[in-house]
């Protein structure tokens, strides 16, 4: 689909600063104003019935698909030590690590989500589980992450309001280019992980952390500090790179490019402020190993409409969808090569974003 300028309603000024997206002194109020905030949101015509059907929780799909991913990491974490034992070159051992941090990585993403949303499993203490384990995996905060996402969800792309813009106006260029391998977002996370540890929950996290939630953040903050000291004194103790490089930040960060540039399809260069998630999100056909370390994400405008589905549902529910959707992306390169031409234009261009064309309805 060739980018070109939206004709639908929307609030979004033709200049944008990135000052704008502060959710203290940004373009809150301005959006509250406009009535964007905690607002009601377009819905797909689905049957209720067929929705209900589709929102049941099970632990079987969850549970397979979750052994086999971690299955899969310790298949990867085998080979890449058995190369540094073996004495592999460093061209040999360097497929095998990012194949390994790939895995631990970037489908911890998917795995964060849809635990934070407490549809993978319908178990709580299975989402919990896994949920604690993803974010670790990612360097992710988990009390801040699950509040920041429940807002995002209440106000997606509302500029001043939702924290997870992951490119905001004019584009942060080199910023995206370092988070291909998480060094912004990683050391970001760190060096936060430290702060609330000592107690201190800054004041833009306030304005969607609640105060009852203050003290899981301090408490889990600890306990990475702990793990992580755990793991460079595993490293020090057996004068090894080995557990940096199997757990904690570093394989976070060299296995982040996939989470990251599927990452950057959910919402980029679609417009800021409208009530329609057909509008400012995105769906694409992928493959089914895509799919599965995706966990059907790719689904994001069926996912944002509903967020209560849980993953493995999500294809039944485009089906049901689809007639009052825009066309989905043909596929993942189709996408990306979509959103990196926006972002490109958008340096110069913060008015720009591209049209999504909705089906007339009879």
């Amino acid at each position: 689909m060739t980018p070109a300028r939206a004709a639908v309603a929307s609030p979004t000024p033709s200049s944008r600063s990135r000052d704008d997206y502060r959710l203290i002194g940004g373009a809150g109020g301005r959006a509250e104003a406009a009535g964007l905030v905690n607002a009601a949101w377009y819905q797909c015509p689905v049957p209720r019935a067929d929705l209900k059907a589709l929102m049941k929780r099970d632990d079987a799909h969850a549970l397979r698909d979750t052994t086999l991913w971690y299955a899969l990491i310790l298949g990867a974490g085998a080979l890449f030590v058995h190369g540094w034992f073996a004495g592999w070159s460093a061209w040999a051992l360097l497929p095998a690590y990012l194949l390994y941090a790939t895995l631990y990585s970037s489908p911890s993403d998917s795995r964060w989500h849809e635990c934070g949303h407490g549809t993978a499993f319908k178990t709580r203490w299975m989402n919990d589980v896994v949920y604690q384990l993803a974010c670790f995996q990612l360097t992710r905060r988990p009390t801040r992450w699950r509040w920041s996402h429940a807002r995002h969800h209440t106000d997606t792309l509302v500029t001043g309001r939702d924290p997870e813009f992951n490119v905001t106006l004019p584009p942060d260029i080199p910023a995206l280019l370092l988070n291909l391998f998480a060094l912004k977002n990683v050391p970001t996370e760190l060096w936060t992980t430290l702060r609330h540890a000592v107690g201190h929950i800054s004041a833009e996290e306030k304005t969607y952390i609640p105060e009852m939630a203050w003290p899981s953040a301090v408490r889990t903050a600890r306990a990475w500090v702990l793990a992580d000291g755990l793991i460079i004194g595993a490293a020090l103790a057996t004068q090894s790179w080995l557990p940096l490089l199997l757990l904690g930040p570093l394989p976070s960060m060299a296995g982040a490019w996939l989470m990251h540039l599927l990452g950057l399809t959910q919402h980029a260069g679609l417009p800021e402020n409208v009530l329609d998630h057909r509008l400012n999100s995105r769906t694409i056909r992928m493959g089914p190993v895509l799919r599965f370390l995706y966990w059907n994400m790719n689904y994001h405008v069926e996912h944002h409409m509903f967020p209560l589905v849980p993953y493995h549902a999500l294809p039944k529910l485009h089906a049901l969808m689809k007639a009052d959707c825009p066309p989905p992306c043909t596929s993942t390169p189709q996408a990306l090569a979509e959103v990196l031409s926006a972002i490109w234009r958008q340096r110069g261009d913060t008015g720009f974003f591209i049209a999504r064309p909705l089906p007339i309805r009879p």
